[in-house]
């Protein structure tokens, strides 16, 4: 019988239990102890943090300001990720070591409150996308534990499927951050590559590996990716993101998205039934609220994806083994041993000219996204039980990738999203894809879809939000106003932009206001305190929102943050951003700047 977990453990949730003295980080972490040990048989954990391994995290959150972005919140990490002083050992333990510094991502969000649990069970290496190619146990789906959890970040996607972390940390070469979150019933970002940092973060194949954020939903996935972005340069792969700072209003062309799929003729679920008909239902589900669908030519992806093991790609996977592969064959899993061994065959040659192809592959495949809004496919095509995976792990693992492998080699973005749960009661997803630093536009699609299709996220024995905000009878918009990160052009404005909130009027406050830069970010923010005496007139932003999506808004602001009434240039009073006086403490005043955007320009 599954148990029942008391509370959400989405950001939000946490947050607002912190604030209003319902739970504390050392609570939550005890919890997720009882409950690990429920779930012992899944095989999530490599290393489950100790007691006295979490206390210098719980210390050091003790004097850290209760407002940074993941106070408080728990994290998985994929265990071929570092964290400082815990073994790294990417499920081989004969090439374990341990770390003196966490990977950079690691680091980052450590730094914005997060706690870690745990270092989570994987293939072997990052070599598959099952989960059942470790030493530590085949990882069993959440759903369902006779079968596969997706993989390789196994345990990663089974630990937030089962509430056992609020996000996780997992990386991606061949589809290893999107299979696993469909398999669970989770978003999976495969952020664009070198968006985040790969320091610290052991490679499969290094000129292709991401990080990947498995979360319950697209806010608490952006609010992740805006803390732990970033340029760093000590990763020779890393990328600076020509988009941060600006709006992706997507599907307003004609008020309606459109959206790339998948000729039937293309189409491949290897005999899943159950697969076809939720794609099918959740095809018809979207046409019902206004999609526009467009058929585009998958035989060019399909192509791109073939090339990654079945060319020359498989030699950076022998790399990255070295020198355990020449000197201790047999300390590797047998079936990733088959699959690496051969890598250090090919040419120079066959990479140049497997580059030529993949590159005229990508003009194509590039060329049919650019008058979508995004291109839509199953995440994978089946779920298979372990006794299936077992018995053709080579054959069912291709099979799982086969609308997935192509994603990095084609420098492509993409998220996967929960959109039904099958007659057979595992859940179905779709993953949306978008051209390289569309992340935040495919972020909005994703929120879009999480209204309209209304799961729960997680396995199914994960609890609702503990609160919402319920309106009473209320207009059929409200306005906002809003003057830091949600301005038009700032990180958070799409959290407008998808609840359908239009840009009413560009203003000032009544010259009776200070502004302050608040502690924590990214994505930083500000914070708007009333002065009468000595305040002066700010630049803000009034958005009209839909009254059914003020709610949600809302209950995703953190503290020292909150809405109240707004005095504007007019003399109107208008529902706007406030600050609690205990958040600027210490803040740096910025009122002589006239606004955010003056500010942040400067800074």
């Amino acid at each position: 019988m599954k148990d029942q977990f008391p509370y959400s453990m989405t950001i939000s949730c946490l947050h607002k239990a912190y604030a209003d003295g319902e739970l504390t980080p050392r609570q939550v972490l005890k919890d997720i102890a009882q409950r690990s040990e429920l779930h012992s048989d899944h095989n999530i954990w490599i290393h489950l943090l100790t007691d006295d391994e979490l206390e210098p995290f719980f210390s050091a959150l003790e004097s850290k300001d209760k407002s940074l972005p993941l106070w408080g919140i728990p994290f998985a990490i994929k265990d071929n990720i570092d964290l400082a002083g815990i073994p790294t050992t990417a499920a081989c333990p004969e090439f374990a070591y341990t770390p003196e510094k966490s990977a950079t991502v690691v680091q980052q969000l450590i730094d914005a409150g997060a706690i870690p649990v745990g270092k989570t069970n994987l293939d072997q290496f990052a070599t598959g996308l099952n989960g059942t190619r470790s030493p530590y146990g085949a990882c069993k789906n959440s759903f369902n534990p006779e079968y596969v959890s997706g993989g390789s970040s196994a345990g990663s996607a089974v630990s937030v499927g089962l509430g056992l972390a609020s996000f996780s940390l997992g990386t991606d070469t061949a589809g290893s951050g999107r299979v696993p979150a469909c398999f669970n019933n989770l978003i999976g970002l495969k952020p664009s590559r070198g968006l985040l940092s790969a320091t610290g973060m052991l490679p499969a194949c290094k000129s292709l590996d991401c990080m990947t954020i498995f979360a319950y939903d697209s806010d608490d996935a952006n609010l992740v990716l805006s803390v732990a972005e970033g340029f760093d340069a000590e990763d020779g792969y890393s990328r600076q993101n020509p988009f941060r700072n600006q709006q992706r209003a997507y599907g307003k062309r004609s008020g309606k998205l459109t959206i790339g799929v998948i000729p039937e003729a293309q189409l491949n679920f290897f005999g899943d039934e159950a697969y076809v008909e939720a794609y099918a239902a959740t095809l018809e589900q979207l046409k019902a609220n206004d999609v526009e669908f467009v058929e585009i030519d998958y035989q060019p992806f399909d192509e791109a994806a073939r090339l990654l093991y079945e060319g020359p790609w498989v030699s950076e996977r022998y790399i990255a083994t070295q020198p355990l592969i020449n000197e201790n064959p047999e300390a590797i899993f047998p079936v990733v041993r088959e699959i690496i061994a051969p890598g250090g065959e090919p040419k120079a040659t066959e990479l140049f000219k497997a580059q030529y192809r993949l590159n005229a592959l990508k003009q194509v495949c590039d060329q049919q996204l650019a008058n979508i809004d995004c291109l839509l496919t199953p995440t994978a095509g089946r779920c298979f039980t372990i006794e299936e995976m077992l018995a053709e792990p080579i054959l069912r693992n291709s099979q799982l990738g086969f609308y997935t492998n192509y994603m990095n080699l084609l420098d492509m973005a993409s998220i996967a999203v929960p959109t039904q749960i099958a007659t057979n009661g595992l859940p179905f997803g779709v993953t949306l894809v978008g051209a390289v630093f569309s992340d935040r536009g495919l972020l909005s699609i994703a929120k879009r879809f999480e209204a309209l299709f209304e799961l729960n996220v997680g396995a199914s024995n994960i609890p609702q939000p503990l609160t919402d905000i319920a309106l009473v009878e209320s207009p059929d918009t409200i306005d906002v106003l809003v003057c830091g990160a949600h301005l038009t052009g700032c990180p958070l404005n799409w959290q407008l932009v998808e609840r359908g909130a239009t840009l009413k009027s560009v203003t000032q406050t009544a010259p009776a206001y200070k502004m302050y830069a608040l502690a924590g970010g990214p994505p930083f923010r500000p914070g708007l305190i009333m002065d009468e005496s000595t305040g002066a007139a700010i630049d803000v932003e009034i958005w009209s929102m839909p009254a059914d999506q003020f709610g949600s808004f809302v209950n995703g602001i953190p503290a020292p943050l909150g809405i109240g009434k707004v005095k504007v240039a007019d003399g109107n009073m208008v529902s706007g951003f406030i600050c609690e006086p205990y958040g600027i403490e210490g803040a740096e005043d910025i009122t002589d700047f006239g606004g955010w955007k003056a500010y942040m320009a400067r800074k």
